[in-house]
């Protein structure tokens, strides 16, 4: 059974977007997704999101994304939510997806805008609603145009929150004016997907993050989202501030290459990445350690 939440907070306030544990020879590790599911739950995050692009989806096929989500809920499914990512470009492939989520035991689904194929906005309604009908979990959209190529738009979230089982949205859109209206009239709960954003989102109505660098640091962000909550927005305006340096690091380069190398020197379960991502150099190395030390992460 799913932990307890609210309307306000479906999912949760501190969710990391979890990287996918390979072997030394690039298969799935099971045991390794499962005690670094515990360590960051421990870490304070109240939900994971498996099967994301920081889990290398793209790469990983559909057997090995069911058991994902099998391994992580048996591992910290009592006591945080487990969000299966299920959204591809294709609708019917989504669809399988997100029913196989379902029968893994996900909590619930991100499901993110189809990329490369740049489809209308009624297209992307028709997609979104025809995934949220296919199971009975509670989804949250995905909007980081930088990627997918095309921007849930205010209107067509407006449509979309009309949906009983569409409840939240993950914003990597990187527009706070934009998230403002949205967030005014679809009545959505909002995460902020864009580390560098996590405060100033919370200053407009957000409920909380779906994080990367909650891998490193999650109990700074458990305890940035707290003093905001509590009105000691000074406090929360002082970790954020210590944070620049971890948020800037992370994301030098590719996300999931820095996070998988921070794991990595953090003696945590991460392993090789899949092609065409690649680890980094030892110069990007050096740089990622200076950068999470000017950030007080402990290697």
């Amino acid at each position: 059974m799913a932990p307890t939440s609210t309307p306000q907070t479906p999912f949760g306030r501190v969710l990391t977007a979890m990287v996918t544990p390979f072997t030394a020879d690039g298969a799935l590790d099971l045991d390794g997704a499962q005690r670094l599911a515990a360590h960051l739950v421990d870490a304070g995050n109240d939900g994971l999101v498996v099967n994301g692009t920081t889990g290398e989806s793209p790469t990983t096929s559909d057997a090995e994304k069911a058991q994902l989500v099998r391994a992580v809920v048996e591992a910290v499914g009592d006591r945080a939510h487990v969000v299966a990512g299920a959204g591809t470009n294709d609708t019917r492939h989504s669809i399988e997806l997100a029913r196989a989520a379902e029968q893994a035991g996900a909590h619930g689904l991100l499901v993110v805008t189809p990329y490369y194929n740049k489809p209308p906005q009624e297209g992307l309604r028709r997609h979104f609603t025809a995934v949220a009908d296919a199971t009975g979990l509670d989804v949250m959209l995905y909007d980081i145009p930088g990627r997918s190529g095309v921007q849930i738009e205010t209107e067509t979230m407006v449509r979309l929150a009309e949906h009983p089982r569409i409840v939240a949205t993950k914003d990597a859109k990187g527009d706070l004016a934009a998230a403002s209206w949205a967030m005014a009239r679809s009545g959505l709960a909002w995460y902020s997907g864009d580390d560098m954003l996590n405060l100033p989102l919370l200053s407009v109505g957000a409920a909380g993050f779906v994080s990367v660098v909650g891998h490193v640091v999650a109990p700074e962000l458990r305890a940035l989202v707290e003093a905001y909550r509590s009105g000691d927005i000074d406090k929360a305006a002082e970790i954020h501030r210590r944070l620049l340096p971890v948020y800037t690091g992370m994301f030098r380069t590719q996300g999931v290459m820095t996070t998988k190398a921070a794991l990595a020197l953090q003696g945590l379960p991460a392993g090789p990445l899949r092609l065409p991502l690649i680890g980094l150099t030892d110069e990007q190395t050096e740089q990622l350690k200076s950068d999470l030390a000017a950030g007080g992460v402990q290697l």
